[in-house]
């Protein structure tokens, strides 16, 4: 699931060749997830990172994360015995 979340997220990344001959890297609707490299295997390599982070930092304090929904089994969460 979050494998499948994060493919999805990077295939509709922006990237741009810079002026300085580098590589910026943003994902839109992910604020503040962006990258920039000097090669652009590097760069997309960096935003994967950023993603991962940006996205359990999300989960972690319980907020909403845009195309992503975690069913939890509420079973598993009651103690037997």
């Amino acid at each position: 699931m979050l494998s499948e979340y994060l493919d999805k997220k990077l295939r509709a990344a922006r990237y741009k060749f810079l002026k300085d001959g580098t590589y910026f890297a943003e994902i839109p609707g992910a604020r503040g997830v962006w990258a920039s490299a000097r090669n652009l295997e590097a760069c997309r390599k960096e935003l994967r990172e950023v993603l991962e982070d940006w996205l359990l930092i999300k989960v972690q304090s319980k907020e909403k994360v845009p195309g992503l929904s975690i069913k939890v089994d509420r079973r598993s969460l009651v103690r037997h015995g």
